[in-house]
């Protein structure tokens, strides 16, 4: 490969990189694997890729850590994403930071853009993942699949208990937690309604 680096001494390559035109990688990267970059892919400081393929026109922002994995073209992801083994992410897909991928792909033009965890999931296109929100897929023993239809919106600090399907163009209220599928096209709301306690003191430390 030629170097497509900000600074070729504080680039790190274990393995075999495959680089298309105009690609930048910038300091502190390590390289493991094989790792195929198409045209015009923008790499940011701090990140590591491990067997991973990125399409064309994407940008991976600073801190972020990828293994085993293939992004499409045109998409954004970082800064401190991960994507573990199994994840497929189409084109123009957006993660943002603190969001982890695992065994799981998503649509054309979706999005999970803070504070997120999508797991052995199988989303549609234009999905927006709300901040916040838990793919819940493992019981303890075993994992369990969630599809999601396109168009699904999740409100901030959902959880989606698996297995379970998500129709599309749902929509799932913030704070929800749901554990039954979501028809298609419905505002789901799963939370306790808000009282306030009169009387209620609350507790003070012992001097």
């Amino acid at each position: 490969m030629s170097r497509p680096a900000a600074d070729p001494a504080r680039l790190d390559v274990r393995g075999t990189v495959e680089a298309g035109s105009d690609v930048f990688i910038d300091v502190g990267c390590v390289l493991e694997g094989r790792v195929t970059l198409g045209d015009g892919v923008r790499i940011g400081p701090y990140c590591v890729l491990r067997n991973v393929r990125v399409g064309a026109g994407t940008e991976v922002v600073a801190f972020s850590h990828f293994e085993d994995a293939e992004v499409g073209a045109n998409a954004r992801l970082g800064p401190f994403s991960r994507l573990r083994p199994g994840a497929r992410l189409g084109d123009e897909v957006h993660i943002g930071n603190f969001v982890e991928v695992k065994a799981s792909t998503m649509g054309r033009g979706s999005k999970a853009n803070h504070l997120a965890y999508v797991g052995d999931t199988t989303m549609g296109e234009d999905c927006n993942i709300g901040a916040g929100t838990i793919v819940a897929n493992y019981d303890g023993a075993n994992k369990h699949p969630t599809t999601l239809g396109d168009h699904v919106h999740t409100g901030s600090n959902s959880v989606l208990v698996a297995p379970i399907t998500v129709g599309s163009g749902a929509t799932i209220a913030a704070g929800s937690t749901v554990a039954k599928d979501v028809p298609a096209g419905k505002l789901t709301v799963a939370r306790p309604a808000q009282r306030v306690v009169d009387g209620w003191t609350r507790p003070t430390k012992k001097k």
